[in-house]
C-alpha cells in the first residue's frame, strides 16, 4: 500500500491564474503537473501514476495486433529530405546541429523512421502485413502553447504504422486500428466519438479522428443526433435548404447598380431587401505553392492569387481550401495585391469579368467556387470597382472559374447530408484523442520501399500511420468528469482506484482499522493509498475529492460498529457498509466498470 504522508501529493488549493481549462487547472491543483517553461511539464507522481495506466491499457490492446518498437526521438536530416518534409514541417520542427554541423531535429511523427527499418528489412509480399507501434516522447515548437496538456511543446505518443501489399490490406489494417482505438478509449473511461477527418501534413487518402467533446477542445465537430453522423468541421458537409431567388430586373443580365458606402454583405443586403444568401462573397487569398525539392533539398516556392467564392452568409474553410488548390499555405492578399488582381476593391470584389487560369495555381488567377453556388440565379455580387455592384448574375452564365469544390464551413441547424436522415447538424467544440490515417504511398514511393510481389515483381506497399496522444486521454478525461471539487478518473486509469481516509489519525483503534482494511484491498488487487495524515477530516475530504480517486472509504467514529462509508466520487454519493463487506464490494464495483468497458 502507498501512505499519503510519504508520498509527494503537493496539492493547491486555487489554480494559477493562468489556468483557464479545467484540465489544467485540476491537473495542477491536484499535483499531477508543474510547469518548468512554456509547453513544457514536469510529471510529478500522481500524474505519472495515471500515465502509466493509460500506456498499460494501450500497449496491452495495440500488443493484440502489432509489435512494439522504440526509436530514437534524435533524427538526422536525410530521411526527411527524402519524403519532402524536412522544409514541409516549416518552423514546427525543432533542428539543432551537432558538433560537426550536420542537420538533425527532435522527431514530432515516425513515418519516414519506420519506412527506413522498412526498406532495409522487407523484401517480399510474405513478409507483410506488418503493423510497428512505440510509445515515444515527441516534440512540436508549438507557437502559442497553452490549456496545459492540450497544446504543449513536448507529449508522449502512441505512433504505429502498416505496411501491406495492397489497398485491401491497407484497409484492413486500418479497421483492425479502428477496433482497438475503440477498445483503449472505452477502457479508459471516456465518452468518444469517431469523426471524419482532414489528412493535413500527414498526407494520404482517408483519416479519422476520435474526439472527446469539451469547452477546452479547439476542434469543432459537426454531427446528427439522428443518425450518428460526424465529422470534424474541415471535413463536414451538410444538406442546404432551399434558397428563395431574387426576381430579375430589365432584361435580366447583369446590371451595375450603385451602392455607395456598402462593401459590408449586411449593407447591401438590407440595401437590396435580400438574404445574404442571395450574395456572391469574394474571399481573395494568395497561396503558396511548394516547388519540386532539389538534390541539395532546397526547393523554389511561389505565391499565386486565388479568388474564392461562396454564399454570402456562408465562411471559407481554409483547410478545406488548403485541399481543393493543393496549396501548402495561405494568407490573405494585401491591397496591392488586389489591385493587380481584381483592379478593384475590398468589399467590392466579385467574378464578373475576372480572367482566370484554366489549371489550380496556374501564372495567372486561380478562381474557385463553392458547390452551394451550383443552380443559383439572379445573385449580387461586386463589379470590382468601388461603390458599385450587379445583380441579375447567375453563375456558369455570367462568369466561369478555373474549379468548384466544397470549401465552405457547416454551420449549426444545416441539414444531415446522410442519405435519408431528416436530422439537423450540431456544432461543438472538442479535443482530439487519436487520429488514424490511410498514408498510401507517400513516403514507401519517395523513400523507395520495394517489395517482390507473388509474381516476383518489384512493388510498392501502402502505408498507413495511427496516433494517441497518452496525455491527451488524462486531461480528456478530466475534463468530462469535473466538478467544483475537482475530478474523477476511471478506476482503470486513476493513480489510485480507492483512498482509504481515517478521520482521526491519533486514534490507535481507527489507525488500526485502516491499516487493516488498506492490506486487504490490496491483497484483492486493489491500488490503495491510505490518507495517514495528521490532518482535519474536511481537509482529507478535499483532498481526496480533488485527486481523481473514483473510491473513498472514511474509517471513523461508525468503525467501532463494524461500519465504514463508502463514497463514490463519480456520482459524489455515500453508503455505510459493514467492514466485513466492503473489500467486496468495492471490488465487484471496479470488476462491473471492467466488464462494462470489455462488452463495448
Amino acid at each position: 500500500m502507498h501512505r499519503w504522508s510519504k508520498l509527494f501529493i503537493p496539492t493547491l488549493r486555487e489554480a494559477p491564474a493562468d489556468a483557464e481549462v479545467a484540465s489544467h487547472k485540476f491537473l495542477l491543483r491536484a499535483g499531477y503537473i508543474r510547469q518548468l517553461g512554456a509547453g513544457i511539464y514536469n510529471y510529478l507522481p500522481l500524474g505519472q501514476r495515471a500515465l502509466n495506466k493509460i500506456i498499460g491499457i494501450v500497449r496491452e490492446e495495440m500488443d493484440k495486433i502489432g509489435q512494439e518498437f522504440y526509436l530514437p526521438a534524435l533524427l538526422p536530416k536525410e530521411p526527411w529530405e527524402e519524403s519532402g518534409r524536412w522544409t514541409g514541417m516549416g518552423d514546427n520542427m525543432f533542428r539543432l546541429k551537432d558538433r560537426k554541423g550536420a542537420d538533425l531535429c527532435l522527431g514530432m511523427t515516425h513515418e519516414e523512421i519506420m519506412t527506413t527499418i522498412a526498406r532495409g528489412e522487407l523484401r517480399s509480399y510474405k513478409q507483410l502485413p506488418q503493423i510497428w507501434y512505440q510509445i515515444q516522447t515527441k516534440f512540436r515548437d508549438e507557437p502559442r502553447p497553452k490549456s496545459g496538456l492540450l497544446r504543449v511543446r513536448q507529449f508522449i505518443m502512441k505512433d504505429a504504422y502498416s505496411f501491406d501489399i495492397d489497398s485491401a490490406g491497407l484497409d484492413k489494417s486500418f479497421d483492425l486500428h479502428d477496433a482497438v482505438y475503440r477498445a483503449i478509449f472505452t477502457r479508459c473511461g471516456l465518452k468518444f466519438v469517431a469523426v471524419e477527418a482532414d489528412s493535413g501534413a500527414m498526407g494520404g487518402s482517408q483519416s479519422q479522428e476520435f474526439m472527446v467533446y469539451t469547452d477546452a477542445g479547439e476542434d469543432f465537430i459537426a454531427s446528427c443526433p439522428l443518425c450518428g453522423y460526424a465529422a470534424n468541421l474541415e471535413k463536414a458537409t451538410s444538406l442546404l435548404g432551399p434558397v428563395e431567388e431574387l426576381v430579375a430586373t430589365g432584361d435580366g443580365k447583369p446590371e451595375e447598380i450603385h451602392t455607395p458606402g456598402m462593401g459590408a454583405i449586411a449593407d447591401i443586403a438590407a440595401f437590396l431587401k435580400m438574404s445574404p444568401a442571395n450574395d456572391i462573397k469574394c474571399v481573395a487569398y494568395m497561396a503558396l505553392k511548394r516547388g519540386p525539392a532539389a538534390k541539395d533539398g532546397s526547393r523554389k516556392d511561389t505565391w499565386h492569387g486565388v479568388a474564392a467564392f461562396l454564399r454570402g452568409d456562408h465562411q471559407v474553410n481554409e483547410t478545406k481550401l488548403l485541399g481543393a488548390l493543393g496549396a501548402a499555405e495561405l494568407r490573405t492578399m494585401q491591397a496591392e495585391e488586389l489591385q493587380q488582381c481584381f483592379n478593384g476593391p475590398a468589399g467590392y470584389l466579385g467574378p464578373v469579368g475576372l480572367k482566370h487560369d484554366a489549371e489550380p495555381l496556374g501564372e495567372g488567377l486561380t478562381v474557385i467556387v463553392d458547390r452551394a453556388l451550383d443552380g443559383r440565379i439572379n445573385m449580387v455580387c461586386g463589379a470590382n470597382q468601388l461603390d458599385y455592384h450587379y445583380r441579375n448574375v447567375t453563375p456558369g452564365r455570367d462568369f466561369t472559374w478555373t474549379l468548384a469544390a466544397d470549401i465552405r464551413s457547416v454551420n449549426e441547424g444545416e441539414g444531415c447530408p446522410k442519405d435519408g436522415c431528416a436530422g439537423k447538424l450540431v456544432v461543438g467544440k472538442a479535443v482530439e484523442i487519436g487520429h488514424i490515417f490511410k498514408l498510401g504511398y507517400k513516403y514507401s514511393e519517395s523513400m523507395g520501399l520495394r517489395v517482390l510481389d507473388p509474381n516476383g515483381k518489384e512493388v510498392t506497399p501502402i502505408m498507413g500511420s495511427y496516433g494517441i496522444g497518452i496525455e491527451r486521454i488524462l486531461t480528456a478525461a478530466i475534463e468530462q468528469e469535473n466538478d467544483a471539487n475537482g475530478f474523477c478518473l476511471a478506476a482503470s486509469i486513476a493513480p489510485f482506484t480507492v483512498v482509504i481516509t481515517v478521520t482521526n489519525v491519533g486514534d490507535a483503534a481507527l489507525r488500526e482499522t485502516g491499516e487493516k482494511l488498506a492490506a486487504e484491498l490490496e491483497a484483492a488487487g486493489l491500488d490503495v493509498l491510505l490518507d495517514d495524515r495528521d490532518e482535519r477530516a474536511g481537509v482529507k475530504f478535499k483532498d481526496a475529492d480533488l485527486v481523481g480517486i473514483p473510491y473513498r472509504i472514511n474509517v471513523g467514529k461508525k468503525a467501532a460498529a463494524g461500519q465504514v462509508e463508502l463514497v463514490a466520487r463519480s456520482t459524489s454519493t455515500s453508503v455505510d457498509v459493514g467492514l466485513n463487506e466492503v473489500v467486496a464490494l468495492v471490488k465487484r464495483r471496479v470488476d462491473e466498470e471492467k466488464l462494462l468497458e470489455d462488452s463495448h
